[in-house]
């Protein structure tokens, strides 16, 4: 017997979250933290996420959240990429994660599209079911920004050789930044129409949860994370260091390395952190890791956006030491942290790569001001926004003025 489909208004709501994750865990966890906010609020009831994280079956995801393994690539020295597994050169890499993204679209039928950061996809994959989706006119589509992107000229030219600023025009029904524009604007480089920017909405950031208890130390700890670790080896080795040299240096730390920090150097840190007695005990990848930001005294980390929505989530002090290549994104929000008083950063330019100044920093963390101490709650609204958003765009305004 053929089914007749439901029309769109008696339809369960469905929305797909596309992440392309060339690099690092932060696209995975954000998709992963909108999507489940807008699941168990019921403003949709299914979501899939479309990635390619070679570390997303190791995560775990909510009830009526799945998703979708595009095949991975892998950015060389040069600036160019390689398929990480397939043996096919990149162009035939970026036409089959195409193929894949538009049949998993067509077949799915999603009421609303949130798009990660490029405008176009990874090499314009995207391109082709932005066009496909436009001309049959019945999903809303949305780009998604964190709160930095890039320095404005450096990000300026980028868009221009991606074709982002047309494709943002031409296809997007909003642009949902996750941050507050007082903080950061990260547009603000970009020749973005009138129009354009009448259609943006700041959400303010993530907001952050530890769902579930995991075992942490009964004793106070610091944690040390380095997000994903890929490039987390210089930051780890500070730490490190510092332990080594001050044998008085408290409390204990948890050191999470990320699941892309691995191979010989993870190795050489492995030995270090023995020799250390339990001073330093480290993991190598933690999928709950909010219940370790929960259950810490202070946190050293590097300044990647997830990173920063759970110092402020979970009103932890910090020490930030931002990567500074190849994008000043990091040094960006940890500096305009910092100004607000939210954060501590470990400067290499002001306050110098050193143990000694590693050890300055998380001896400080006992007397920093917490981050509510600057107003960081005000600051947390994000995954409310997007549900108001959301429900605004598929036309469910009176589920949304029922939970107001």
């Amino acid at each position: 017997m053929v089914q007749t489909p439901l029309p769109a208004s008696d339809r369960p709501r469905r929305v797909v979250l596309y992440s392309h994750d060339t690099f690092g865990l932060g696209h995975l966890r954000r998709s992963r933290a909108l999507a489940s906010a807008l699941t168990a609020s019921d403003t949709v009831q299914s979501a899939i996420i479309l990635t390619g994280s070679p570390v997303a079956g190791r995560f775990t995801f909510p009830e009526r959240v799945d998703h979708v393994r595009l095949p991975g690539v892998t950015k060389l020295p040069d600036g160019s990429y390689v398929s990480q597994t397939l043996g096919l050169d990149i162009d035939e890499t970026t036409a089959l994660r195409a193929g894949l993204i538009q049949s998993a679209i067509e077949q799915y039928d999603p009421d609303l599209l949130i798009v990660d950061k490029e405008p176009t996809g990874f090499r314009g994959e995207l391109l082709p079911t932005l066009e496909w989706l436009s001309q049959r006119g019945k999903t809303k589509l949305v780009l998604g920004l964190r709160d930095v992107l890039d320095e404005p000229d450096v990000l300026a030219a980028e868009w221009d050789r991606k074709g982002a600023v047309q494709a943002t025009e031409q296809y997007y029904d909003e642009i949902w930044v996750y941050g507050v524009k007082s903080v950061y604007d990260p547009t603000a480089g970009l020749t973005l129409s009138d129009s354009a920017r009448a259609r943006m909405y700041w959400t303010g950031y993530l907001r952050r949860e530890a769902a579930e208890v995991s075992e942490v130390p009964e004793d106070p700890f610091i944690l040390i994370t380095p997000g994903g670790g890929g490039d987390g080896a210089a930051m780890v080795d500070l730490v490190l260091a510092a332990y080594e040299q001050d044998p008085d240096l408290n409390p204990p730390a948890v050191l999470v390395y990320g699941p892309f920090l691995s191979g010989e150097v993870r190795e050489e840190f492995e030995t270090r952190v023995e020799k250390l007695q339990g001073r330093v005990t480290a993991v190598g990848f933690e999928s709950r890791i909010e219940a370790l930001f929960h259950g810490a005294e202070g946190v050293v980390c590097m300044g990647g956006y997830n990173t920063f929505c759970e110092v402020l989530s979970f009103d932890k002090r910090a020490v930030i030491v931002p990567r500074t290549v190849p994008r000043l994104e990091q040094w960006i929000r940890a500096s305009r942290a910092e100004e607000l008083g939210l954060v501590h950063m470990l400067d290499e330019d002001r306050d110098g790569m050193t143990p000694d100044a590693m050890i300055a920093a998380i001896r400080g963390l006992k007397t920093q001001s917490r981050p509510s101490d600057a107003g960081a709650d005000g600051l947390l609204d994000g995954l409310d926004y997007v549900i108001k958003r959301t429900r605004s765009l598929m036309g469910d305004a009176a589920l949304d003025a029922a939970a107001e």
